[in-house]
Protein backbone atom coordinates (compact mmCIF):
# COMPACT_ATOMS: atom_id res chain seq x y z
CA UNK A 1 0.00 0.00 0.00
CA UNK A 2 0.98 3.78 -1.03
CA UNK A 3 2.04 5.91 1.77
CA UNK A 4 1.61 9.86 1.79
CA UNK A 5 5.20 10.19 1.96
CA UNK A 6 5.60 8.26 -1.50
CA UNK A 7 2.65 10.40 -3.37
CA UNK A 8 4.39 13.28 -2.27
CA UNK A 9 7.15 11.71 -4.94
CA UNK A 10 5.07 11.85 -8.01
CA UNK A 11 3.72 15.00 -9.37
CA UNK A 12 0.34 15.90 -8.73
CA UNK A 13 -1.08 19.08 -10.57
CA UNK A 14 -4.29 19.53 -8.43
CA UNK A 15 -6.69 17.65 -5.95
CA UNK A 16 -8.53 15.56 -8.95
CA UNK A 17 -5.00 14.58 -10.44
CA UNK A 18 -3.46 13.62 -7.61
CA UNK A 19 -6.44 10.80 -6.38
CA UNK A 20 -6.17 9.84 -10.34
CA UNK A 21 -2.03 9.29 -9.39
CA UNK A 22 -3.13 7.63 -6.12
CA UNK A 23 -5.54 5.01 -7.63
CA UNK A 24 -2.65 4.22 -10.17
CA UNK A 25 -0.09 4.15 -7.57
CA UNK A 26 -2.17 0.99 -5.45
CA UNK A 27 -2.93 -0.50 -9.27
CA UNK A 28 0.83 -0.59 -10.39
CA UNK A 29 3.18 0.70 -7.85
CA UNK A 30 4.99 4.25 -7.44
CA UNK A 31 7.00 3.84 -10.33
CA UNK A 32 4.37 3.09 -12.71
CA UNK A 33 2.02 6.26 -11.61
CA UNK A 34 5.10 8.68 -11.92
CA UNK A 35 5.13 7.72 -15.64
CA UNK A 36 1.44 7.76 -16.31
CA UNK A 37 2.02 11.57 -14.36
CA UNK A 38 4.66 12.49 -16.72
CA UNK A 39 2.53 10.93 -19.73
CA UNK A 40 -0.32 13.25 -18.67
CA UNK A 41 1.76 16.22 -18.36
CA UNK A 42 3.11 15.73 -21.66
CA UNK A 43 -0.56 15.53 -23.36
CA UNK A 44 -1.59 18.66 -21.58
CA UNK A 45 1.45 20.38 -23.26
CA UNK A 46 0.90 18.85 -26.55
CA UNK A 47 -3.26 20.08 -25.82
CA UNK A 48 -1.63 23.54 -25.22
CA UNK A 49 0.69 23.47 -28.15
CA UNK A 50 -2.25 22.11 -30.55
CA UNK A 51 -4.69 25.14 -29.28
CA UNK A 52 -4.90 28.16 -31.95
CA UNK A 53 -3.93 31.38 -29.95
CA UNK A 54 -7.30 32.87 -31.02
CA UNK A 55 -9.12 29.76 -29.15
CA UNK A 56 -7.49 30.45 -26.11
CA UNK A 57 -8.30 34.12 -26.49
CA UNK A 58 -11.92 32.92 -26.64
CA UNK A 59 -12.09 30.74 -23.86
CA UNK A 60 -10.34 33.68 -22.13
CA UNK A 61 -13.18 35.94 -22.67
CA UNK A 62 -16.00 33.09 -22.44
CA UNK A 63 -14.70 32.13 -18.66
CA UNK A 64 -14.68 36.12 -18.00
CA UNK A 65 -18.21 36.59 -18.98
CA UNK A 66 -19.04 33.27 -16.68
CA UNK A 67 -17.42 34.98 -13.73
CA UNK A 68 -19.38 38.05 -14.57
CA UNK A 69 -22.70 35.87 -14.42
CA UNK A 70 -21.71 34.17 -11.53
CA UNK A 71 -20.83 37.43 -9.72
CA UNK A 72 -24.30 38.68 -10.64
CA UNK A 73 -26.34 35.45 -9.94
CA UNK A 74 -24.48 35.10 -6.80
CA UNK A 75 -23.21 31.59 -7.80
CA UNK A 76 -20.39 29.75 -7.32
CA UNK A 77 -17.83 29.71 -10.32
CA UNK A 78 -16.69 26.42 -10.15
CA UNK A 79 -19.84 24.65 -10.09
CA UNK A 80 -22.05 23.66 -13.53
CA UNK A 81 -24.78 22.52 -12.34
CA UNK A 82 -27.95 22.25 -15.59
CA UNK A 83 -30.04 25.34 -13.52
CA UNK A 84 -26.22 27.45 -13.38
CA UNK A 85 -26.10 26.36 -17.14
CA UNK A 86 -29.32 27.21 -18.26
CA UNK A 87 -29.65 30.55 -16.09
CA UNK A 88 -25.80 31.94 -17.90
CA UNK A 89 -27.61 31.24 -21.17
CA UNK A 90 -30.80 33.40 -20.24
CA UNK A 91 -28.90 35.76 -18.76
CA UNK A 92 -26.42 36.08 -21.60
CA UNK A 93 -29.15 36.91 -24.28
CA UNK A 94 -31.23 39.00 -21.62
CA UNK A 95 -28.58 41.60 -20.52
CA UNK A 96 -24.76 39.75 -20.52
CA UNK A 97 -22.95 42.27 -22.12
CA UNK A 98 -20.58 44.49 -19.68
CA UNK A 99 -22.77 47.64 -21.27
CA UNK A 100 -26.23 45.99 -20.52
CA UNK A 101 -27.34 44.25 -23.74
CA UNK A 102 -27.82 40.88 -24.76
CA UNK A 103 -25.67 39.06 -26.62
CA UNK A 104 -26.43 37.66 -30.11
CA UNK A 105 -27.50 33.95 -29.88
CA UNK A 106 -24.31 32.58 -31.69
CA UNK A 107 -21.88 34.91 -29.20
CA UNK A 108 -23.87 33.23 -26.52
CA UNK A 109 -23.28 29.85 -28.06
CA UNK A 110 -19.72 30.76 -27.78
CA UNK A 111 -19.26 31.54 -24.35
CA UNK A 112 -21.19 28.41 -23.41
CA UNK A 113 -18.99 26.15 -25.15
CA UNK A 114 -16.10 28.45 -23.25
CA UNK A 115 -17.58 28.54 -20.25
CA UNK A 116 -17.75 24.66 -20.16
CA UNK A 117 -14.05 24.58 -21.24
CA UNK A 118 -12.97 26.53 -18.37
CA UNK A 119 -15.01 24.48 -15.85
CA UNK A 120 -13.95 21.13 -17.06
CA UNK A 121 -9.83 22.91 -17.39
CA UNK A 122 -10.82 23.49 -13.20
CA UNK A 123 -11.94 19.79 -12.48
CA UNK A 124 -15.55 20.94 -12.56
CA UNK A 125 -17.85 17.99 -13.95
CA UNK A 126 -20.08 18.85 -16.49
CA UNK A 127 -22.17 16.53 -17.81
CA UNK A 128 -23.46 16.44 -21.35
CA UNK A 129 -27.12 16.30 -20.08
CA UNK A 130 -26.85 19.54 -18.64
CA UNK A 131 -24.62 21.00 -21.28
CA UNK A 132 -27.67 19.75 -23.69
CA UNK A 133 -30.37 21.43 -21.51
CA UNK A 134 -28.69 24.64 -22.13
CA UNK A 135 -28.25 24.54 -25.58
CA UNK A 136 -31.59 23.20 -25.84
CA UNK A 137 -32.86 26.79 -24.07
CA UNK A 138 -30.80 28.86 -26.29
CA UNK A 139 -31.96 27.33 -29.30
CA UNK A 140 -35.83 27.90 -27.73
CA UNK A 141 -34.87 31.60 -26.48
CA UNK A 142 -33.48 32.48 -29.94
CA UNK A 143 -36.85 31.53 -31.67
CA UNK A 144 -38.56 33.46 -29.17
CA UNK A 145 -36.17 36.53 -29.79
CA UNK A 146 -37.10 36.25 -33.83
CA UNK A 147 -40.99 35.58 -33.25
CA UNK A 148 -41.03 38.99 -31.70
CA UNK A 149 -39.08 40.45 -34.73
CA UNK A 150 -35.57 40.64 -32.86
CA UNK A 151 -32.55 39.78 -34.66
CA UNK A 152 -29.13 40.50 -33.29
CA UNK A 153 -25.60 39.88 -34.71
CA UNK A 154 -24.15 41.18 -37.39
CA UNK A 155 -25.20 37.81 -39.81
CA UNK A 156 -22.54 36.64 -41.78
CA UNK A 157 -20.49 38.01 -43.99
CA UNK A 158 -20.97 39.39 -47.37
CA UNK A 159 -19.18 37.28 -50.09
CA UNK A 160 -16.14 39.07 -52.18
CA UNK A 161 -17.32 38.38 -56.30
CA UNK A 162 -15.90 39.21 -59.85
CA UNK A 163 -17.40 42.38 -60.12
CA UNK A 164 -16.00 44.24 -56.75
CA UNK A 165 -12.39 42.31 -57.15
CA UNK A 166 -12.58 44.30 -60.20
CA UNK A 167 -14.15 47.40 -58.68
CA UNK A 168 -11.32 47.16 -55.52
CA UNK A 169 -8.53 47.07 -58.22
CA UNK A 170 -9.40 50.31 -59.81
CA UNK A 171 -9.78 52.29 -57.07
CA UNK A 172 -6.21 51.38 -55.52
CA UNK A 173 -3.64 54.12 -55.79
CA UNK A 174 -0.15 53.54 -57.68
CA UNK A 175 1.51 53.42 -54.20
CA UNK A 176 3.13 50.46 -52.36
CA UNK A 177 -0.01 50.19 -50.68
CA UNK A 178 -2.35 50.52 -53.40
CA UNK A 179 -0.42 47.49 -54.96
CA UNK A 180 -0.05 45.32 -51.67
CA UNK A 181 -4.10 45.75 -51.29
CA UNK A 182 -4.37 44.55 -54.99
CA UNK A 183 -1.99 41.41 -53.91
CA UNK A 184 -3.96 41.10 -50.21
CA UNK A 185 -7.04 41.03 -51.87
CA UNK A 186 -6.58 39.16 -55.17
CA UNK A 187 -4.63 36.28 -53.61
CA UNK A 188 -6.67 35.79 -50.36
CA UNK A 189 -9.86 35.76 -52.90
CA UNK A 190 -7.98 32.43 -54.57
CA UNK A 191 -7.33 30.59 -51.42
CA UNK A 192 -10.15 31.41 -49.45
CA UNK A 193 -8.16 33.04 -47.36
CA UNK A 194 -9.19 33.83 -43.17
CA UNK A 195 -7.55 37.26 -41.75
CA UNK A 196 -5.33 35.14 -39.65
CA UNK A 197 -3.99 33.92 -43.74
CA UNK A 198 -1.89 36.53 -44.80
CA UNK A 199 -1.25 37.61 -41.15
CA UNK A 200 0.73 34.79 -41.19
CA UNK A 201 2.42 34.28 -44.38
CA UNK A 202 6.05 35.10 -44.12
CA UNK A 203 7.93 35.77 -47.86
CA UNK A 204 9.54 32.03 -48.35
CA UNK A 205 5.78 30.54 -48.21
CA UNK A 206 4.83 31.68 -51.51
CA UNK A 207 6.58 30.24 -54.21
CA UNK A 208 6.54 31.76 -58.33
CA UNK A 209 6.03 28.97 -60.63
CA UNK A 210 5.73 29.27 -64.46
CA UNK A 211 1.99 28.51 -63.78
CA UNK A 212 1.22 30.52 -60.97
CA UNK A 213 1.54 30.98 -57.60
CA UNK A 214 1.66 28.21 -54.29
CA UNK A 215 0.61 29.77 -51.02
CA UNK A 216 1.68 27.38 -47.88
CA UNK A 217 -1.23 28.51 -45.65
CA UNK A 218 0.27 27.19 -42.54
CA UNK A 219 -2.14 29.07 -39.95
CA UNK A 220 -5.18 27.17 -40.14
CA UNK A 221 -6.64 25.16 -37.11
CA UNK A 222 -7.65 21.71 -38.99
CA UNK A 223 -5.48 19.44 -41.40
CA UNK A 224 -7.64 20.63 -43.91
CA UNK A 225 -6.10 24.13 -43.66
CA UNK A 226 -3.09 23.76 -43.42
CA UNK A 227 -2.27 23.27 -47.60
CA UNK A 228 -0.75 24.47 -50.64
CA UNK A 229 -3.06 26.09 -52.47
CA UNK A 230 -1.97 26.79 -56.44
CA UNK A 231 -3.24 30.23 -57.73
CA UNK A 232 -2.77 30.29 -61.46
CA UNK A 233 -2.65 33.36 -63.95
CA UNK A 234 -5.62 34.36 -64.18
CA UNK A 235 -6.85 35.47 -68.09
CA UNK A 236 -7.91 39.00 -67.00
CA UNK A 237 -4.70 40.61 -66.58
CA UNK A 238 -6.59 43.20 -64.07
CA UNK A 239 -7.61 41.38 -61.61
CA UNK A 240 -5.12 38.56 -62.02
CA UNK A 241 -3.89 37.48 -58.09
CA UNK A 242 -0.09 36.26 -59.84
CA UNK A 243 0.66 39.46 -61.57
CA UNK A 244 -0.97 41.38 -58.42
CA UNK A 245 1.86 39.55 -56.30
CA UNK A 246 4.64 39.94 -58.57
CA UNK A 247 4.33 43.78 -58.86
CA UNK A 248 3.72 44.23 -54.95
CA UNK A 249 7.02 42.40 -54.32
CA UNK A 250 9.13 44.19 -57.08
CA UNK A 251 7.88 47.54 -55.97
CA UNK A 252 8.12 46.68 -51.96
CA UNK A 253 11.83 45.48 -52.95
CA UNK A 254 12.82 48.26 -55.19
CA UNK A 255 11.18 50.72 -52.62
CA UNK A 256 12.67 49.62 -49.27
CA UNK A 257 15.14 47.41 -49.79
CA UNK A 258 16.84 43.90 -50.91
CA UNK A 259 16.33 42.78 -47.39
CA UNK A 260 12.17 42.69 -48.04
CA UNK A 261 13.05 39.82 -50.34
CA UNK A 262 14.18 37.49 -47.55
CA UNK A 263 12.25 34.59 -46.85
CA UNK A 264 11.99 35.11 -43.26
CA UNK A 265 10.18 38.64 -43.75
CA UNK A 266 6.24 39.20 -43.66
CA UNK A 267 4.91 38.37 -47.01
CA UNK A 268 2.26 41.51 -46.17
CA UNK A 269 3.57 44.41 -44.64
CA UNK A 270 1.83 47.15 -43.16
CA UNK A 271 2.54 50.87 -44.02
CA UNK A 272 1.72 54.02 -42.27
CA UNK A 273 -0.06 57.03 -44.25
CA UNK A 274 3.74 58.35 -45.01
CA UNK A 275 4.69 54.90 -46.53
CA UNK A 276 6.89 53.52 -44.11
CA UNK A 277 6.77 49.61 -43.81
CA UNK A 278 5.18 49.26 -39.74
CA UNK A 279 6.45 45.53 -39.98
CA UNK A 280 4.08 42.55 -40.54
CA UNK A 281 0.05 42.30 -40.84
CA UNK A 282 -2.01 41.27 -38.00
CA UNK A 283 -4.75 39.50 -38.33
CA UNK A 284 -7.00 43.14 -37.22
CA UNK A 285 -5.12 44.86 -39.88
CA UNK A 286 -6.04 42.35 -42.20
CA UNK A 287 -9.64 42.86 -41.14
CA UNK A 288 -9.39 46.74 -41.07
CA UNK A 289 -7.69 46.68 -44.80
CA UNK A 290 -10.03 44.67 -46.36
CA UNK A 291 -13.25 46.78 -44.82
CA UNK A 292 -10.96 49.86 -45.82
CA UNK A 293 -10.26 48.70 -49.56
CA UNK A 294 -14.00 47.81 -50.09
CA UNK A 295 -15.33 51.22 -48.87
CA UNK A 296 -13.07 52.96 -50.79
CA UNK A 297 -13.91 50.83 -53.99
CA UNK A 298 -17.54 51.89 -52.88
CA UNK A 299 -18.97 48.20 -53.10
CA UNK A 300 -22.33 47.64 -51.99
CA UNK A 301 -21.88 46.22 -48.77
CA UNK A 302 -18.35 46.65 -47.20
CA UNK A 303 -16.23 43.37 -46.86
CA UNK A 304 -14.93 42.10 -44.22
CA UNK A 305 -11.85 39.46 -42.87
CA UNK A 306 -13.98 36.92 -44.24
CA UNK A 307 -15.54 37.76 -47.11
CA UNK A 308 -12.78 36.63 -49.27
CA UNK A 309 -13.38 32.84 -47.91
CA UNK A 310 -16.89 33.21 -48.78
CA UNK A 311 -16.61 34.18 -51.99
CA UNK A 312 -14.26 31.97 -53.10
CA UNK A 313 -16.50 29.20 -52.34
CA UNK A 314 -19.73 31.19 -53.48
CA UNK A 315 -18.34 31.52 -57.20
CA UNK A 316 -16.66 28.44 -57.34
CA UNK A 317 -19.71 27.21 -57.18
CA UNK A 318 -21.53 29.52 -59.57
CA UNK A 319 -19.01 29.19 -62.26
CA UNK A 320 -19.46 24.93 -61.71
CA UNK A 321 -16.57 23.90 -59.58
CA UNK A 322 -16.43 20.56 -58.20
CA UNK A 323 -17.26 20.74 -54.31
CA UNK A 324 -14.50 18.49 -53.39
CA UNK A 325 -11.99 20.89 -55.42
CA UNK A 326 -13.32 24.02 -53.78
CA UNK A 327 -12.50 22.45 -50.79
CA UNK A 328 -9.27 21.29 -51.16
CA UNK A 329 -8.11 24.75 -52.03
CA UNK A 330 -10.14 26.50 -49.65
CA UNK A 331 -9.14 24.48 -46.70
CA UNK A 332 -12.29 22.66 -45.99
CA UNK A 333 -12.99 19.77 -44.86
CA UNK A 334 -15.00 17.48 -47.92
CA UNK A 335 -18.81 18.49 -47.40
CA UNK A 336 -17.91 20.67 -44.56
CA UNK A 337 -20.95 22.48 -43.50
CA UNK A 338 -19.72 26.09 -43.80
CA UNK A 339 -18.58 25.25 -47.16
CA UNK A 340 -22.08 23.94 -48.00
CA UNK A 341 -23.59 27.00 -46.42
CA UNK A 342 -21.24 29.61 -48.55
CA UNK A 343 -22.66 27.31 -51.34
CA UNK A 344 -26.11 27.61 -50.90
CA UNK A 345 -26.39 31.61 -51.59
CA UNK A 346 -25.57 30.45 -55.23
CA UNK A 347 -28.04 27.30 -55.02
CA UNK A 348 -30.92 28.75 -53.16
CA UNK A 349 -32.01 30.67 -56.36
CA UNK A 350 -31.32 28.25 -59.04
CA UNK A 351 -32.00 25.08 -57.29
CA UNK A 352 -35.63 26.18 -55.58
CA UNK A 353 -38.43 24.72 -55.36
CA UNK A 354 -40.39 28.32 -56.41
CA UNK A 355 -38.17 29.29 -59.56
CA UNK A 356 -39.85 29.76 -62.60
CA UNK A 357 -43.16 28.58 -61.82
CA UNK A 358 -44.68 31.65 -63.04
Amino acid sequence: MSTAADMALVPAPGDERQALIERWAQRHGIDAARRLAEAEDLADAVAAEITPDNTVDTYAKSWRVWTRFCTHASLPEVEGSRGALVAFVAWMLREGQQNGKGYAPTSADTHLAGAVTGLRQRGVAVSGDDQAAARKALAGLEVKLLQAGERRGRGQAVGADIDGLRALVRACPDTLTGDRDKALTLTGFHYASRSQDPAGLLTGDVTLYPRGLVVAVLTGKTKHSVRNAEISYADDSEICPVRAWIAYRTRLVVEHGEQWAAPSTPAFVGIDQWGHITGGMGPDSVTRAIKRISTRAAVPIAWTGHSLRIGLASVARRKGRDGIAIADQGGWARHSRSMLGYMQREDGWDDNASAGLA
